[in-house]
């Protein structure tokens, strides 16, 4: 075991120590943490494009996605059920306000990249918050389908991989990982599904292990489009939040992109 692959394990495992108590806890609690780790991946986003947080727009986007994460109809209770959506257009709104305020140095272009980081983040974490308030068998589930669908390409990738998948976005991914991970995410859902049959929602055994396999195939796609923007920023990591690991949004890249269709099948 390499020193780098031991520092991976070590602070790892202190991040799931610290995690997945929280979300155990639930309520409140975890809303709000789930919600400032949104607000840490959108000043990530910022950062990359060496755009200050503490400008107005980068303060207003990360405010975007704390509202859009959190289910602000559950703490402002006049606002309509889809209040974290309405809350977020206003922070649409403000944002784009700026281009009259500093017309002519601020455009609608200038704007874009703060509104849409904010909508990415925050849709991604928001189905994370659905998925907690469901109840633990599902968000458990969702989670594993995430961990061994990255622990599955990253070990058959290591041993096994041979051709690039994308090489101009990521060289060090293969096929055979990619593979492997959809295989070991189907694996785990299958003895998962046995215990906890609730998960299912409404599909079948067989037709919930071919969607296991489409959210495994969205997992990796998410840690591929992060990559695409680290590689155009020219960054390594999106942070420093976790040694070994980088930031919040290396470590959460997939689940933004699965919970949110796991979430679109009904799933949660």
């Amino acid at each position: 075991m390499t020193k780098e692959l031991k520092k991976r394990l070590f602070f790892g495992g202190i991040a799931m120590a610290l995690f997945i108590p929280i979300l155990l806890v639930g309520g409140a609690a975890a809303q709000l943490v789930i919600g400032f780790l949104a607000m840490i991946a959108v000043a990530e986003l910022l950062k990359m494009r060496r755009l200050s947080i503490f400008s107005v727009e980068g303060t207003l986007s990360m405010l975007g996605a704390l509202v859009l994460t959190l289910p602000m109809e559950n703490y402002l209770p006049f606002l309509p059920t889809d209040g974290n959506y309405v809350a977020f257009s206003l922070v649409v709104l403000l944002t784009l306000g700026a281009t009259v305020f500093q017309f002519g140095t601020y455009t609608y272009a200038d704007a874009v990249y703060p509104i849409a980081s904010s909508f990415f983040i925050g849709m991604g974490f928001h189905s994370l918050v659905l998925a907690q308030m469901n109840g633990l068998a599902t968000l458990f589930f969702a989670l594993l389908i995430v961990w061994f669908t990255d622990s599955g390409a990253y070990l058959i990738g290591s041993f096994f991989g041979r051709r690039p998948l994308i090489a101009k976005v990521s060289p060090n991914k293969t096929v055979e990982g990619f593979l492997g991970g959809i295989a070991s995410a189907v694996l785990m859902a299958a003895i998962y599904m046995l215990f906890f049959k609730e998960v299912r929602g409404t599909y079948s055994y067989p037709i919930m292990l071919v969607l296991v396999a489409l959210f495994s195939v969205f997992a990796q796609f998410g840690d591929l489009v992060e990559s695409s923007l680290k590689r155009y920023f020219g960054v390594k990591d999106s942070g420093q939040v976790i040694p070994g690991h980088g930031g919040i949004l290396d470590r959460f890249d997939s689940i933004i992109f699965v919970f949110p269709i796991m979430h679109f099948f009904g799933l949660f």
